[in-house]
């Protein structure tokens, strides 16, 4: 069964990237009873890599690729939550940039040759659809694998936003966005993902429900009490289901 985390609504109609604190959450546990009245759900926003794929870049050597091996274990000491490889990049110079850019596209790209649908991914999408509930994509990935992971599974989604789409996460700009275009609120959206620091923050900094996708066990309290506590947290993909339709009012 997935585990329930704390929920903290917050709400926010601001789209340009500006910076958003960050909220320090204490846990406790959603109690569902027969009398509890469940929120409405519109829509499903998904992360891709790691959550929608299985993943298979790795982002070890990437960061080293592109920051050299010393740079890299300098910012990784300083940064225990994880590296932003492509906030870091943005302070460089136009040439720098350009060679960072190439070396993590070129990583991505033979990321596609091995790209793989996550158990349960396609079975999700099933059931939503038979509910009528939206679904939409959010990645820091390119279009181009974007493209690639729809043509794999079969399955689209609505909008789904690459990093060619800015700011991109953490930045709640590009959820906000694909709640516009649906013409929903935030509170009716839950965000789905395997990031703490870009899907998580993503969600809570827009005032969405927030779904951790942990498959190893990698996040503990310690984790949440730095960045962001997820109201939901699930080993799996078939997890999710039994969780929306347990806490959640499936609108279409």
């Amino acid at each position: 069964m997935p585990s329930l985390l704390s929920k903290s609504l917050l709400f926010t109609s601001i789209y340009s990237k500006s910076q958003f604190p960050i909220p320090h959450l204490t846990m406790s546990t959603f109690i569902t009873t027969a009398t509890t009245t469940k929120s409405p759900l519109r829509g499903v926003v998904f992360d891709m890599d790691g959550t929608l794929t299985v993943p298979v870049i790795d982002f070890a050597a990437m960061y080293k690729a592109v920051l050299g091996d010393d740079e890299y274990r300098r910012i990784k000491a300083e940064n225990s939550s994880g590296i932003d490889i492509l906030h870091h990049i943005e302070k460089w110079t136009p040439d720098k940039q350009r060679k960072a850019y190439e070396t993590i596209l070129d990583f991505e790209r033979q990321g596609l040759d091995r790209l793989q649908i996550m158990p349960g991914a396609v079975e999700l999408c099933g059931f939503l659809d038979s509910k009528k509930i939206r679904r939409g994509l959010i990645t820091r990935n390119v279009k181009e694998a974007v493209d690639l992971f729809h043509l794999r599974s079969g399955v689209m989604f609505s909008p789904a936003l690459s990093r060619e789409f800015r700011p991109y996460k953490p930045d709640p700009a590009p959820l906000l966005h694909i709640c516009s275009t649906w013409e929903v609120q935030p509170d009716e959206v839950i965000m789905v993902g395997d990031s703490l620091k870009d899907d998580m923050v993503c969600g809570k900094r827009a005032g969405a429900f927030t779904c951790l996708l942990d498959e190893k066990g990698r996040y503990g309290s310690s984790d949440f009490a730095k960045l962001v506590e997820p109201d939901f947290k699930v080993a799996s993909l078939a997890e999710v289901q039994s969780l929306l339709e347990t806490n959640f009012d499936l609108m279409a």
